[in-house]
């Protein structure tokens, strides 16, 4: 049986993250190029076992494509000392919900 996390809906997610919380994206590099939240931080799933150092006190939201990966990562991450809630329908529900998409490659951000 999964292990189960705790998790939130992008619609509970405010607008301006609370002082200390980090949207942590964990999809690929080319998925995070397409598009992503503004003000998230990227360490894909694969790169994140060697990349802890990279984290730090604060409380995570973690988003992935559309919360499978996500819900992984959360849960690797509670056991190991983080504070982290999986974002339920991740990017996808990002984007329908009319929320913020940026890119650093793409004229038009999307979600793939």
């Amino acid at each position: 049986m999964p292990q189960q996390v705790p998790s939130t809906t992008v619609a509970e997610i405010p607008a301006d993250l609370p002082e200390g919380t980090v949207l942590l994206d964990v999809r690929e590099q080319d998925e995070w190029d397409a598009g992503h939240a503004p003000a998230a931080v990227h360490i894909p799933m694969s790169e994140l076992a060697g990349r802890l150092d990279d984290l730090d006190e604060s409380s995570y939201l973690v988003i992935c494509r559309a919360g499978g990966r996500s819900a992984r990562v959360t849960a690797y991450l509670n056991a190991n000392g983080w504070e982290a809630t999986n974002v339920e329908g991740g990017m996808q529900d990002w984007s329908v919900q009319g929320r913020p998409l940026v890119s650093d490659v793409a004229d038009t951000p999307t979600v793939i």
